[in-house]
This record gives structure tokens, C-alpha cells and sequence, in this order.
């Protein structure tokens, strides 16, 4: 009997610090929307799942430690919950950031991004809606994610070739420049000005504003294909994680059953390998 509450109070620990890069990696999103990726409700089901996981796991090793029954049943079913919407979670994250990539640009190390690529998901419609765009819009302005794209060598600003080399990211990328097909001319990081005529056809070519600096391409298509593609590697970081995470729970959650289930055995008396029956119609799901 004492080695199975080792066990299961071995196990609920485990489980809290399993807890720990759940929380983590909603608190990393949380960060993200406020700084970079400036989307600010996706990290709250992760950051829910992981202080679930850790009270859970508290109570969990509480009846392991007071062989208290009740609390075991509660760590048990709480557990199969959690497991269930962390299952959710990850499927719904992977589903909502299936479409869309950056498309390579010839003799640019960037990547350009289009928002027809995204289109038709639940992610790209909440962030192009009207209402959300101009929160996302003021926080991308207000991170000054442009502003600080400035490079110089000695008080001279970088030269278009060394410019093209650099790897930006989807919100520079998308937020910071006209699109590539437009035809601008690259004066600065942020300073583009029309060439001897517009090749491009993209509407984003007549939204992207040179002339002020609070503005720039925040309004464009890109700029919103720009913040669907750093959610997108933001999210998939996070899914791998959770994953790997999902794994040891449910193997954990497994010995935890069986542990709890021996526990039983012995109370009730019952030599290894059998079973006594204790109601007419046993239920048919049990521990």
C-alpha cells in the first residue's frame, strides 16, 4: 500500500512539473501578443490548461499522501478533462494555422507574404475583422517593430544590397515595405519611393505611405498576412511542446489508474489478480 502512494504522490509531482512549460509557453504568448504578435487572446486556454494541470496535481499528491479517496477520484477525472481539452487544444491550434506560408522573392533573403494565402480560416477572419485589425494595427505602430529594423555602419544606413540579404521577420517583412511586385525603390529600411512607374498590381502598392512614418504599409494586406504567419510559428512552437507534454501525461495518467486501482484491490481485500463485484450492474466506466 505504501509503495502505490509513492507512486501515485511520485506521479502527481511529475505531473506539476509537467505543468511548469505549459504555463510557460502560455506565458511566452502572452509576451508575444504584447510585444511582437500583438493578437492578445490565444494564450489564455494554454495558460488555463497548465494552472489547471498544477492544482490538479496539488490534490492529486494532497490524497495520495492523506489516502484520501475523494481527492484521488477528483485528481483522476480532473486529469482525464485536462488531457481531453489539451487534445483540443492542439488540434484546434494546428487546424486554425494550416494555411499560408511566405512566398520566396527572387535575389531577397525575406520572404513576402500575401493574405489570400490564409483566407477561409477562423484565425485569418478574427484578425482582418474591422474592430480587431485597429487594435492589432496600434499595437504593431506602438512596439515600434519598424522603427527598430534601422541598421547603420559608422552613421551610414545600410545599402539596399546589404538590406536584401537580411532575413525579416513576417511582421517587418509584411508591415515595414511595400510588397516586392509594387516596384518601389529601397531608400531605407522604411523609406521607399515609387519608381518610374508601378509594375505591380497589388492593391497594397496604393496603401503603402512613404511619406509618413506612422503609417507605412500598417493598413496593407501583407501586414495582416505578416501577422497570421508570426502566429502561425508562434502557435507551432508551442503545439510541439504541448505535445510532447500530452505524451507523458497520458503515460502518467495510465500508471496513475493502475496504481489507484491496486490501492483498491488491497483495501477491499482482494488477492493480486482478482476482482470482487460489487454491485448487481457494475458501472462501466470505473478506476
Amino acid at each position: 500500500m505504501r509503495t502505490s502512494n509513492h507512486l501515485i504522490g511520485f506521479l502527481n509531482f511529475l505531473t506539476f512539473l509537467l505543468s511548469i512549460p505549459i504555463l510557460g509557453g502560455g506565458i511566452w504568448l502572452s509576451t508575444r501578443a504584447n510585444n511582437t504578435d500583438c493578437v492578445k487572446f490565444l494564450q489564455w486556454p494554454i495558460i488555463i490548461i497548465g494552472v489547471a494541470i498544477m492544482v490538479v496535481s496539488l490534490a492529486g499528491f494532497a490524497g495520495a499522501c492523506y489516502r484520501n479517496n475523494f481527492l484521488m477520484y477528483l485528481y483522476l477525472w480532473a486529469m482525464f478533462i485536462i488531457i481531453a481539452a489539451l487534445i483540443g487544444f492542439i488540434v484546434f491550434a494546428y487546424a486554425v494555422t494550416d494555411k499560408g506560408s511566405g512566398q520566396p522573392v527572387l535575389n531577397r533573403a525575406y520572404l513576402d507574404y500575401s493574405l489570400n494565402d490564409y483566407s477561409g480560416t477562423w484565425l485569418a477572419d478574427r484578425v482582418t475583422s474591422p474592430s480587431y485589425w485597429s487594435n492589432i494595427r496600434s499595437c504593431i505602430r506602438d512596439s515600434h517593430v519598424c522603427r527598430n529594423m534601422a541598421r547603420n555602419f559608422n552613421g551610414v544606413p545600410e545599402t539596399a544590397d546589404i538590406f536584401y540579404t537580411r532575413k525579416l521577420s513576417p511582421i517587418q517583412s509584411g508591415c515595414c515595405k511595400p510588397p516586392t511586385s509594387c516596384g518601389y525603390v529601397y531608400m531605407n529600411e522604411t523609406y521607399w519611393a515609387p519608381g518610374a512607374a508601378l509594375v505591380g498590381t497589388d492593391p497594397d502598392c496604393l496603401k503603402w505611405n512613404y511619406n509618413d512614418q506612422e503609417q507605412l504599409c500598417y493598413d496593407c494586406d501583407s501586414c495582416k498576412a505578416g501577422v497570421l504567419a508570426s502566429l502561425k510559428k508562434s502557435w507551432r512552437k508551442v503545439s510541439v511542446i504541448n505535445i510532447v507534454i500530452l505524451i507523458i501525461l497520458v503515460i502518467v495518467y495510465c500508471v496513475a489508474c493502475a496504481a489507484f486501482r491496486h490501492n483498491k484491490r488491497i483495501d477491499n481485500d482482494e488477492p493480486y489478480g482478482e476482482t470482487r463485484m460489487e454491485k448487481s450492474r457494475p458501472s462501466r466506466i470505473h478506476f
